[in-house]
């Protein structure tokens, strides 16, 4: 037994504190003074952060801000950034619509093209040509593919222009190939749109008021468009507020191959 191990033996059976700081084998020495480990377990009770994750998805939010009184005092909060719900059909339009002009006077921003003409003919029916014209303004930017758009979608169109006193409406996003099929966008059934010199609170407000049924409105006022689609055949009526702003949704990753209906269209 070597002299060190001698001197340990005779320190714990005198009760004494170990000599050093281990033994030759590398275990920690227990002394005198040594407590017992606290726990260092948390709380079982989930944080509110975490019950939320556990309920369903995280809920992206968002910073708004607005002034108000004399000096302009600032105030902040956060906000849910995707805001919707379905309409009552209370809430509906009863009357039928009244026919629009037909005229449309469309600048398509992302194409920087423009047309001014009417999606009538003298008898009434729809004019292909003038269809045709509008469907190549509404074609998709990133694949310059072309559909034949719902022509319901350019006679509110034609109603939209009619009322903001033959204002040049700005085309933002019409037919998107490279979209998720969930999309209105998809089936060229909706149009993202604004107007220079007219709010879209204005905008939105007036697209609200022809709706009959089947249809979709949403504001982005981040981004400064309206979004006007009509539903899937036997889908209800859909209103929404998107606080996303422009491009924001270049950063998210889409889940490849959703098919399911649109509940909350993307713009």
């Amino acid at each position: 037994m070597t002299l060190r191990r001698l001197l340990l033996v005779t320190a714990v059976a005198l009760g004494l504190t170990a000599v050093g700081p281990t033994l030759e084998h590398g275990w920690d020495t227990p002394t005198a003074e040594a407590k017992p480990k606290t726990s260092s377990k948390k709380s079982s009770k989930p944080s509110s952060k975490q019950s939320s994750r556990k309920r369903g998805k995280k809920v992206a939010k968002v910073k708004l801000c607005t002034e108000s009184g004399k000096k302009k005092k600032r105030r902040c909060s956060f906000v849910q950034e995707f805001q919707g719900h379905g309409v009552a059909s209370a809430s509906l339009r009863k009357e039928p619509l009244d026919r629009p002009s037909g005229d449309i006077w469309l600048s398509a921003e992302n194409l920087r093209e423009e047309v001014r003409l009417n999606i009538y003919k003298p008898d009434g029916s729809y004019d292909d040509a003038a269809l045709a014209q509008l469907d190549e303004m509404f074609r998709c930017k990133r694949t310059g593919e072309v559909r034949s758009v719902d022509p319901r979608l350019y006679e509110q169109l034609s109603r939209i222009y009619d009322h903001f006193g033959g204002k040049r409406v700005n085309l933002v996003s019409g037919f998107r190939f490279a979209e998720r099929s969930s999309s209105r966008h998809f089936h060229a059934s909706a149009m993202d749109i604004r107007i220079d010199g007219v709010t879209i609170r204005e905008m939105y407000a007036f697209a609200e008021s022809l709706d009959g049924g089947g249809m979709g409105i949403g504001i982005y006022p981040r981004s400064g468009f309206i979004h006007v689609d009509f539903r899937a055949p036997g889908d209800p009526s859909y209103r929404w507020t998107d606080y996303s702003g422009p491009n924001s949704g270049k950063a998210r990753k889409k889940s490849p191959g959703r098919t399911a209906r649109a509940k909350k269209p993307t713009s």
